[in-house]
């Protein structure tokens, strides 16, 4: 196969020297709700196309990279003093036969890090894709914890920061349920420019 940046023959859809050129990442960090983390690893405008798979096959193995290239890196670094749940932002596999939320947190999985899966689900599935702050705090995702779960301290997972609605919705759940969120992992912030 050819790699899809450089046009490369490639055993893989992006090839190796691609992925160390354009998918090393940078972290960017901004606060959110209740002045919770959310660190990112890419900007938005650099990946955008690559997120835009995400709904179709292609979209399985590109995520896949994108996740070793960030999350994975970032799991085995990670230290902390006990084991914490790490839960993605609506891990459903809707349309596409797979959850792009569930293969970044699948990439957590760590001597530090225990994914869990199935936790968090919403009961909106309005795409927040393109819209407005005031469009999504007007629809609400109205998240819902599938059931109670061992594991206090939380990271939350999710593909695209862009308002922090969505992630500022789910902590509010799971505070409401006990639980802190220590911080939020994204592929890709939209604000960095």
């Amino acid at each position: 196969m050819k790699c899809m940046l450089c046009e490369s023959i490639s055993f893989t859809h992006i090839c190796h020297s691609c992925q160390e050129l354009f998918l090393t990442p940078t972290l960017y960090r901004r606060k959110i709700y209740k002045n919770i983390e959310v660190v990112s690893f890419y900007k938005y405008k650099e990946i955008k196309d690559l997120l835009h798979t995400k709904h179709t096959d292609l979209g399985y193995y590109i995520y896949n990279i994108l996740a070793d290239n960030s999350l994975k890196k970032f799991a085995k670094e990670f230290k902390y003093p006990s084991k914490i749940v790490s839960i993605a932002i609506d891990d459903n596999p809707y349309k596409s036969g797979y959850s792009h939320t569930a293969i970044l947190n699948k990439k957590l999985k760590s001597t530090s890090i225990k994914p869990y899966y199935n936790k968090l689900r919403a009961k909106n599935q309005i795409s927040y894709s393109g819209k407005s702050k005031e469009f999504r705090s007007l629809n609400p995702r109205d998240f819902i914890l599938t059931d109670d779960f061992r594991g206090e301290d939380i990271v939350l997972v999710d593909d695209i920061v862009t308002t922090g609605s969505t992630l500022k919705q789910a902590i509010q759940l799971l505070q409401q349920n006990k639980k802190e969120v220590l911080f939020c992992l994204t592929l890709a912030d939209a604000s960095v420019k």
